[in-house]
């Protein structure tokens, strides 16, 4: 993969894109072969690779799991889906996926980094019978979500919605209170309403993430906080999880290509550590 190059940057947009430290969403982009990611991004990617060499494999079998997950919650009948920790965009995206199972689904984007808002305009355009929305909001202040004109023009709180958080809340330590975010987000949703997780866990590989994690905190990308299975679990509080559960990507209705990269031992636990599971809200 070629390796992407620093457009120059006004001084003045400097802080606002928070170039002075990693950003969990540029460096995802980096794992997916992306190229709107900066030098510390990618130092950041590195230093996690050399920790914990399946980081790159964890993010492109997460991704692979979202396509499977919205795509389950599309032929489910569900017609409006909120992201929250949306993430540059990389094709096929979300509204991709689900408006080829129900054209008319609407879709709202939620992220708080200013080159995310940038693309998300310019690419998650709706197909012509849907509607997308991309609201810049901090996850970390579900009510600002949830009143936001964006949110509201196009979700009816009547009818069901899939919660997708993906590979989001291994961002958010204890002491920012995800498990109340991710129950305030919830709280307001229909029954029938889906919620979508991912989230990284140091139960495959305990000393590697351990690494990794400390090493992702002291080039200033936050206080990331991976979870066992158990913790994972405690999010889908209130919702009644869809078989198999809380396990591997690699074990949630794995698609082909899935398969494929199982039985060439591409695709393991401990080289896609992460948990996901869907649950339905009754």
């Amino acid at each position: 993969m070629a390796e992407s190059q620093d457009a120059e940057v006004d001084p003045g947009v400097f802080e606002q894109l928070r170039l002075d430290r990693p950003h969990a969403a540029r460096v995802y982009d980096y794992f997916l072969g992306g190229k709107d990611n900066f030098a510390i991004d990618r130092q950041a990617a590195e230093h996690l690779l050399k920790a914990f060499p399946g980081c790159r494999v964890t993010a492109q079998s997460n991704r692979m799991w979202m396509h499977r997950a919205a795509r389950y919650a599309a032929e489910q009948g569900i017609t409006q889906f909120l992201d929250v920790g949306t993430g540059i965009p990389t094709s096929p995206n979300l509204h991709e996926i689900v408006q080829k199972v129900v054209p008319e689904a609407h879709v709202v984007y939620v992220d708080n980094d200013p080159i995310v808002l940038t693309h998300a305009r310019a690419l998650l355009a709706s197909g012509p019978l849907g509607r997308t929305a991309y609201l810049d909001a901090d996850i970390t202040e579900p009510g600002s979500v949830l009143r936001a004109k964006e949110f509201t023009d196009l979700i009816d709180l009547g009818k069901p919605v899939a919660l997708s958080l993906v590979g989001v809340l291994h961002s958010l330590a204890d002491d920012l209170k995800p498990y109340d975010i991710v129950r305030d987000l919830l709280e307001p949703l229909a029954p029938g309403s889906l919620l979508i997780i991912s989230h990284a866990t140091q139960d495959f590989a305990p000393e590697m993430w351990d690494r990794a994690v400390q090493g992702y905190k002291s080039d200033g990308g936050g206080n990331a906080q991976v979870r066992n299975k158990a913790d994972v679990t405690r999010f889908f509080a209130g919702t009644e999880l869809i078989e198999p559960g809380v396990v591997s990507p690699i074990k949630w209705f794995p698609d082909d290509e899935t398969t494929r990269r199982v039985d060439s031992g591409e695709f393991t636990e401990i080289m896609c550590s992460l948990y996901c599971g869907v649950g339905r809200k009754p």
